[in-house]
């Protein structure tokens, strides 16, 4: 019985945490009525004025930079609870998350490779004509 309310506790945690922000967002935001129809019409970014048109075209390396940077923040993740697995007396923990380790990092260098192979290491500065 106790699990579940820490269960119900951390379910109702995490919620708060998501919903929480658009709350106070909500209940923070100025009120007016004045330009209501040009704000809506266009989009304003860190509350200055768009200069050029939104849909410009953006390089794929953008995106695979920041695949390739998920990816290694999982490794990050993951590599923490297993190093204290090493912590565990016994050789058999130690070397099962040895064993893990190697795999999962030899499976992540599998993305290293992959970019490489697509020359995502290869910056070259494209410019783009936004008239």
């Amino acid at each position: 019985m106790m699990d579940i309310l820490y269960v119900a506790a951390f379910f109702l945690g995490g919620l708060g945490f998501a919903i929480g922000p658009f709350v106070v967002a909500i209940l923070l935001s100025p009120r007016s009525t004045r330009n209501t129809k040009r704000k809506t019409k266009q989009l304003i970014e860190c509350g200055i004025d768009p200069i050029g048109d939104a849909w410009i075209k953006f390089g794929v390396v953008y995106y695979l930079y920041a695949l390739m940077f998920v990816a290694f923040a999982v490794d990050i993740l993951f590599l923490f609870p297993v190093a204290l697995v090493y912590n565990k007396p016994g050789i058999v923990g130690g070397l099962t998350a040895f064993l893990e380790i190697l795999l999962f990092v030899g499976i992540l260098s599998l993305v290293i490779v992959y970019a490489w192979k697509k020359g995502v290491f290869k910056w070259e500065r494209k410019t783009y004509n936004t008239q």
